[in-house]
């Protein structure tokens, strides 16, 4: 490959790769920057154990490039029940919705697996260890992003009070393709199946106040199964932990400028929402399908850091993350408020929303991605 690139992708996360290969796909050059040291680990240093839960939308991007894990490592949501602190229910089904899931749940080390090897037999990209000179750098660094603070942009952060803790348990029951969620407290549980079909094995994120991360991190892997049984109303039987425990802290943020002359900003280096609504990665894939239209669609005299052309780029996404960002901290908001009026307003909303017809629907229809939730 020649030593001149069109474009430079800083981060090779999930988010990072998946735009490489849809450029290369382009022909355009691509210079992928993965700093040495960089395998992928979870935020307390051990064997990943996140999952994310990709939407319709997410799957046609990855499909479309090879990249979609088997299903034994993307299993199929059938069913979603949330659950609040004082009776009030939400219930989703794929079938209500004609679909063949509500969600799948992704295991990240397969997928970051499928893009690596996609990546590595692409001649058009070409992995480094320090950033290459191009017509325009993407930054996919996370939310942690140096590269956003040398362009000099701000990051406006909400901070929530809370940290996510993540880790896999085997249960007792089959997950019957069902993903649960517990909203007590203040703090929310999130129970998404792995294993395919027929798996009895779940990914687990709980949100939970700052102050009860130490203890929680400490309790035996017995002691915090047991807790999260008791969180969980046994729905799964007895819990047994399978993997470490990664813990980080939830914030709402995003950048103010999405774009400047020959640079752009995608996913978590753009926003971050509350896990509670399971669009985080959902959002940072649509970003990068967004940003290779508009470059795959630019006139031929233009370059691809033209900054008029990067604004279309941005204007296309701002208003969807907006949106969901808004929804997710009014959710988390609404929860957080302690017992009393708060606690049966939004308890009888929920049951209302589940009673709602068309509004949930067109809701349910939002959160999978396809063209009919626009």
């Amino acid at each position: 490959m020649a030593n001149t690139y069109d474009i430079c992708i800083r981060g090779a996360g999930i988010v990072g790769r998946t735009l490489a290969l849809l450029l290369a796909r382009e022909r355009l050059r691509v210079a992928l920057v993965a700093p040495a040291g960089s395998a992928t680990v979870n935020a307390s240093g051990h064997g990943d154990v996140r999952a994310y839960a990709l939407n319709a939308a997410s799957r046609a991007v990855l499909e479309s490039l090879r990249c979609w894990p088997p299903e034994v490592s993307a299993t199929p949501v059938l069913r979603m029940d949330v659950q609040g602190d004082d009776g009030g229910s939400v219930r989703f089904d794929a079938s209500e919705q004609g679909s063949a899931a509500l969600t799948w749940i992704v295991d990240v080390p397969a997928l970051e697996g499928q893009l690596a090897d996609a990546v590595r037999f692409q001649p058009l990209i070409e992995v480094m260890d320090v950033p290459a000179e191009a017509a325009l750098t993407v930054v996919c660094e996370g939310k942690s992003s140096r590269t956003r603070a040398e362009f000099g942009v701000d990051f406006n952060v909400k901070p929530y009070g809370q940290h996510a803790i993540a880790t896999r348990l085997s249960t007792e029951r089959p997950h019957g393709q069902t993903a649960w969620q517990w909203f007590s407290k203040g703090e929310i549980l999130a129970f998404l199946p792995l294993g395919g079909p027929q798996g009895n094995s779940v990914a687990v994120v709980w949100s939970v106040p700052h102050e009860r991360v130490p203890d929680l991190l400490a309790a035996s892997p017995e002691d915090f199964a047991l807790m999260l049984e008791n969180a969980s109303h046994h729905t799964l039987g007895r819990l047994t932990l399978q993997g470490e425990r990664a813990s980080w802290p939830l914030q709402l943020a995003r950048a103010a400028r999405w774009v400047g002359p020959g640079w752009a900003l995608a996913g978590d280096a753009a926003h971050t929402v509350h896990p509670l609504s399971g669009q985080g990665l959902n959002l940072g894939l649509a970003d990068v399908a967004a940003l290779s239209q508009v470059l795959q669609a630019r006139e031929d005299w233009r370059s691809p850091g033209d900054l008029k052309l990067l604004r279309r780029y941005e204007r296309a996404r701002q208003a969807d993350v907006l949106s969901t960002g808004l929804a997710t901290d009014g959710l988390q908001q609404l929860f957080s408020l302690a017992g009393g009026p708060a606690q049966a307003l939004r308890n009888w909303g929920m049951s209302s929303f589940d009673r709602s017809g068309p509004l949930k629907g067109w809701v349910a229809r939002r959160a999978m991605g396809t063209p009919s939730g626009i």
